[in-house]
């Protein structure tokens, strides 16, 4: 379907959802309670894209036929409580950024958020184009309530390739190698992984993906259910148990506890060769090592998926990490708005300038059929190792903090850091776990 068929189906699609989102809800007389004017989408967003959606919407706005959108940029850390606050007071804004996960899902039961459904549904060749794996990030009970707007992020592991090569160490696809290259590299005086351990988030990728490697997806899905006792699943138990044996076999190295991952400390102890690898998500790639290395990131740098666990039902396939950012329709805004921003949403967002400009910052979009495009790109072995690990991923489990509403993901924070200090066991992460989930 061409733009102008599109609008013609949101007029009746859009707005016939935005009736049942509404319901319920508190919405001025004058039809726009969103922040701003009654006749701009407004739209909140955290740094990162902010070129990128600059430009789309200055071409957005120079079309004669669409509702201006106004966008506004905040920095992450205040971002959270300031857009609940405004949205509790029905004063949001229009659109706004999130994570999906549990963020998402407050707003959605709070019947805060307008479903996409109905307009992804009036166009599925546009809807065809994201990830599967990606869209689930921004559903709710299997609803569209957010869409992705930047790039994909999984985790993977990072290493440095003279440092193996130097060791005589293969680069471990199995767990059982990991140890034993842990151990030879020990030996060596290398430090195997690298880890912020002081930032307390960089534990999270590694019980996120033994988990999944063991017992498959549905184990967290079961805690983010919240089912009795889902916690205490052996897969987490098991995980937790197989974090300290790394730790107490030197995985780390000493310290670790103590290194900031917001400084870029991780990144330097494997650019300059003092650890083999790090475990870290697909945007230290550009955000660290190619600004602060660039000639090691050409040559010298490798990276790889996350090893199978032998016995484990997990598919190899599956990733953890930030599927993308999503961005969500206040229930609030008048149904013009709605209707304007989901037209910029699912016709602005993600067309041919937005992905080429995506990509030329470093970026890979979640959107299928853009091999070419990748291909192309500056990084284009990078570029194609993440696009094809997130388009092939069985399943991608959004990051376990953001998965989870925030006093659980602050109790997982804290138990989780108890684990990798070996101050606590697996089955009492796993009590203390349920025990904050209930």
């Amino acid at each position: 379907m061409n733009t102008a068929g599109w609008r013609r189906a949101a007029a009746v699609t859009v707005t016939a959802g935005m009736a049942i989102g509404v319901v319920g809800c508190a919405s001025d007389s004058s039809g726009g309670s969103s922040e701003g004017s009654a006749d701009t989408v407004s739209v909140w967003v955290t740094a990162g894209t902010d070129q990128v959606l600059a430009s789309s919407e200055e071409r957005w706005n120079a079309q004669s036929d669409v509702m201006p959108i106004a966008i506004e940029t905040f920095e992450n850390d205040p971002y959270k409580t300031k857009l609940r606050t405004a949205i509790s007071a029905g004063e949001g804004p229009t659109v706004f950024s999130g994570w999906g996960g549990g963020g998402l899902a407050t707003y959605v039961d709070a019947g805060e958020v307008a479903s996409l459904q109905a307009a992804f549904d009036a166009a599925p060749e546009l809807r065809d184009r994201i990830f599967p794996s990606v869209l689930a990030g921004g559903q709710v009970d299997g609803e569209i309530y957010g869409t992705p707007f930047n790039g994909v992020q999984p985790v993977v592991i990072y290493y440095n390739e003279d440092v193996f090569d130097a060791a005589g160490v293969e680069v471990p696809s199995t767990w059982a190698e990991t140890m034993d290259a842990v151990a030879a590299l020990q030996e060596q005086g290398i430090t195997p992984f690298s880890i912020g351990g002081a930032s307390r988030w960089p534990y999270l990728m590694w019980i996120a993906y033994l988990t999944d490697r063991i017992g498959g997806p549905e184990v967290f899905d079961a805690v983010v259910a919240g089912e009795p006792d889902a916690w205490e699943d052996p897969a987490i138990i098991e995980a937790a148990g197989m974090i300290q044996e790394l730790v107490e076999a030197g995985g780390f190295g000493e310290g670790f506890s103590s290194v900031d991952a917001n400084q870029g400390a991780p990144e330097a102890l494997v650019y300059t060769g003092k650890a083999a690898m790090q475990l870290q998500g697909a945007w230290a790639y550009s955000g660290t090592y190619f600004t602060a290395a660039p000639e090691f990131t050409e040559d010298g740098l490798g990276w790889t998926t996350f090893p199978t666990v032998a016995g484990g039902v997990g598919d190899p396939t599956d990733v953890t990490g930030n599927l993308s950012s999503f961005f969500s329709v206040t229930a609030d805004a008048s149904e013009d708005q709605q209707e304007a921003a989901t037209d910029w949403l699912l016709n602005g967002v993600f067309d041919d300038e937005y992905i080429d400009e995506l990509i030329s910052t470093g970026a890979v979009p979640p959107i299928s059929g853009i091999e070419d495009k990748i291909e192309a790109s500056d990084a284009p072995d990078w570029n194609s190792f993440i696009y094809e690990i997130s388009q092939e991923a069985g399943n991608f489990q959004l990051s376990w903090d953001q998965a989870l509403g925030a006093e659980e993901a602050e109790a997982l924070l804290t138990n989780l850091e108890k684990v990798f200090l070996l101050s606590i066991t697996p089955e009492e992460f796993a009590t203390n776990m349920n025990a904050a989930a209930s």
